[in-house]
């Protein structure tokens, strides 16, 4: 049985981790920016500039392609991951974040007045938009890119990889 310590030296899994982080802090920043407070909700929260989701499986794709080759079965798996993730959190989740608003709004008109309603408010942002999508597919093929480089190689063997000459 493999070592669980090994796991720290899987250098595609740690740029992948390392992309969302980037983008979940990013987001952070976002929000000091955008309304002048410190709101470490939008770090666990869904939705958002960038898309942490998009940084991780593109930071992942990239890696695995840089790392098993741009024509490997390994790449292919990772790609498509990559594209169904992106596609649900742009397209899936936005739309149930339509319906919660809708819903919202039903509620709010029904039970106005003395009327009282048990349940809590349904979140409305739930997606992404394609701008947030395309953002953090962006900045995962960055910090993959970046992360290769600096963990060990020269931006020359870094290119080779990424063109596919080894």
């Amino acid at each position: 049985m493999q070592d669980f310590a090994g796991i720290l030296d899987n250098e595609v899994l740690l740029l992948a981790l390392v992309a969302c982080l980037i983008a979940q802090a990013t987001k952070l920043v976002i929000e000091l920016i955008v309304n002048h407070k410190v709101n470490f909700r939008v770090l666990v929260e869904t939705g958002g500039m960038p898309s942490s989701h998009s940084a991780l499986v593109t930071a992942l794709a990239t890696g695995v392609g840089m790392v098993d080759g741009w024509s490997s079965t390994q790449f292919a798996i990772a790609t498509i991951v990559a594209f169904v993730v992106m596609y649900d959190s742009q397209g899936v989740r936005q739309a149930a974040g339509k319906q919660a608003k809708i819903l919202n709004q039903i509620m709010d008109e029904f039970f106005t007045g003395d009327h009282h309603f048990n349940e809590d408010r349904l979140k409305e942002l739930l997606g992404h938009t394609p701008v947030q999508v395309i953002a953090g597919s962006l900045l995962g093929v960055v910090v993959c890119v970046i992360g290769k480089w600096w963990l060990g190689g020269s931006w020359r063997s870094v290119f080779a990889q990424i063109a596919g000459v080894h």
